[in-house]
């Protein structure tokens, strides 16, 4: 390999040559890896030979590729047509191209088939490129293992763009073959198998729709294939596999009475105060407790010998009955029949009163109709009305820190984040503001917010308040270390004043990632704000 190539500009000075060698019908185009002298940066030069007017429909192509912003495709810095005298200095054609470090996919083939998931992301992430350039009317050419690498960060970039021709529908089955080279280590360019065994049935049918060029079989375009590698596996009715055992009514009252140890320990189990029972005289003495009376308990009220009574009526369910003293009812049967039976037929007169009051409105009631005797008058609203019987709890979120794997090490803002949750639509974290780009100054996939709710619970789904066009993807985890595939994603939209980002089953995690997947223009760049994230319980 000699120092300098013929037909060159002195700024470039050539490395190593890269690749293979593409013979065309208009040339031949070898690959350099070369030094730019003047920004002191590699960069990847391909030369066409030779240049002139065999070389213009190339570079017409090359300066399409030069206005794409993605990831999955090398950015185009410079490109000449040349004089076509490959004697004289800018006689040869020429497009310089961003150089992507990485190993190659045949590097890494070299080790064995990957994993589904892998193959997923990896062929996910070319064709979402390659899509980007269909958009503006470029096919790319040149997928092949040698031109695909993986880069350091987890991205996927393909080195050589464009290549000298290409078709779109040529695109869509050369992702099909190097999905069934990740997955089987066939290289593409062998006789598809009749049968694609160790695939999983999926992909298997994605590969051969790829391929296939039977009118109606194939597929529509890149994009389409993108959406279905993302496509989460339908694996049939799994809600309740899902459900955690501890999630069962059993499981709550075990865990509120372990909470109750807890705190008893720790000396912070104090009585909780209540109204003295009225007593008809001096001398009388103390109601017995609940339970012996055989009275189901008051739910939030606390009785000597009755410390279950503090379980709410709607989550304790036939549990409770299990739970209490089996003595009890056997106490003071004399009581029972004295005080007990008579405070039961309070209690349901009571009962039936307020159940009128509910069925019945005050407008339909006429003007002479007289109250029901002995039914208690009071100002203050049912307890219906404050609190239903069947909400779920508020679900709150103990903390949170900027999530950025594909950063510098400079997260964004990481002091604003606890504004997004801080339950004021006033204040809110953003990002900083990304140039030439609202995929993020094409330097990253993107960036987000990683939520901690301080215990797993039940999610249907997040509201999220924030820059109205940004895009997000919701995605859940069990630690709050993993790599960005490590969370599965269940929800995705756009956000704006109050975004529903719901989900497709109810999830019960610790750990909820707010993934910005686009930005919105702001200030002569591209930025997003979130200014308020709340949580839908499941149930």
């Amino acid at each position: 390999m000699t120092s300098t190539i013929t037909g060159l500009p002195d700024r470039y000075r050539p490395l190593d040559e890269v690749g293979p060698t593409e013979t065309t019908a208009t040339g031949v185009i070898h690959c350099w890896r070369a030094k730019d002298r003047i920004l002191n940066r590699d960069v990847a030069i391909r030369v066409h030979t030779p240049g002139g007017p065999a070389a213009r429909e190339w570079i017409t192509r090359a300066l399409t590729a030069g206005g794409l912003a993605t990831p999955a495709l090398a950015m185009v810095y410079d490109a000449a047509e040349g004089s076509g005298d490959g004697a004289a200095p800018g006689g040869a054609a020429y497009v310089v191209n961003e150089w992507i470090e990485g190993r190659t996919l045949s590097e890494r083939m070299a080790e064995g088939p990957m994993p589904e998931r892998e193959a997923r992301t990896v062929l996910r992430r070319l064709a979402e490129g390659v899509a980007a350039a269909h958009r503006v009317g470029l096919a790319v050419g040149g997928l092949t293992p040698e031109t695909v690498v993986l880069r350091p960060n987890g991205l996927v970039g393909l080195r050589s763009v464009p290549a000298a021709s290409g078709t779109v529908q040529g695109d869509v089955a050369a992702l099909g073959e190097l999905l069934e080279y990740c997955l089987t280590g066939r290289r593409p360019g062998t006789a598809p198998a009749r049968r694609t065994v160790g695939m999983p049935p999926d992909l298997a049918a994605l590969v051969r729709r790829a391929r296939s060029t039977e009118p109606g079989a194939g597929l529509s375009s890149v994009a389409a294939m993108a959406a279905l590698l993302a496509e989460r596996p339908r694996t049939g009715h799994t809600a309740d596999a899902q459900r955690a055992p501890d999630e069962s009514d059993s499981g709550w009252l075990r865990r509120l009475r372990e909470r109750r140890e807890e705190e008893r320990a720790a000396g912070g189990d104090e009585d909780v105060t209540v109204d003295p029972a009225p007593t008809r005289d001096a001398s009388s003495t103390a109601f017995p407790p609940l339970a012996a009376r055989g009275l189901p308990p008051v739910p939030g009220r606390r009785h000597e010998d009755d410390e279950d009574d503090l379980l709410p009526l709607s989550e304790a369910g036939d549990d409770e009955a299990d739970l209490r003293d089996d003595g009890a009812a056997d106490a003071r049967p004399r009581r029972l029949l004295v005080v007990g039976l008579p405070l039961a037929a309070l209690a349901v007169v009571i009962a039936l009163a307020v159940w009128l009051g509910n069925v019945i409105s005050p407008d339909d009631v006429p003007g002479d109709q007289v109250p029901v005797p002995g039914a208690p008058v009071s100002s203050a609203p049912p307890a219906e009305e404050t609190a239903e019987p069947g909400d779920s709890p508020a679900l709150t979120i103990t903390g949170g820190s900027v999530y950025d794997p594909f950063g510098d090490g400079d997260p964004d803002n990481p002091d604003e984040v606890p504004l997004s949750f801080d339950g004021d639509p006033s204040t809110a974290w953003s990002t900083v503001t990304y140039r030439g780009s609202p995929a993020f100054g094409n330097l990253k996939d993107g960036i987000g917010v990683l939520y901690d709710l301080g215990s797993e619970q039940a999610l249907a789904g997040v509201g999220v308040t924030g820059t109205a066009g940004a895009t997000a993807e919701v995605r859940v985890g069990d630690r709050p270390d993993g790599d960005l595939d490590a969370y599965e994603v269940v929800a995705d939209g756009e956000l704006g004043d109050s975004a529903d980002l719901s989900f497709d089953e109810p999830v019960t995690t610790r750990y909820v990632l707010l993934w910005l997947t686009g930005l919105a223009p702001s200030d002569g760049g591209f930025s997003a704000e979130v200014a308020e994230v709340t949580l839908t319980p499941a149930g």
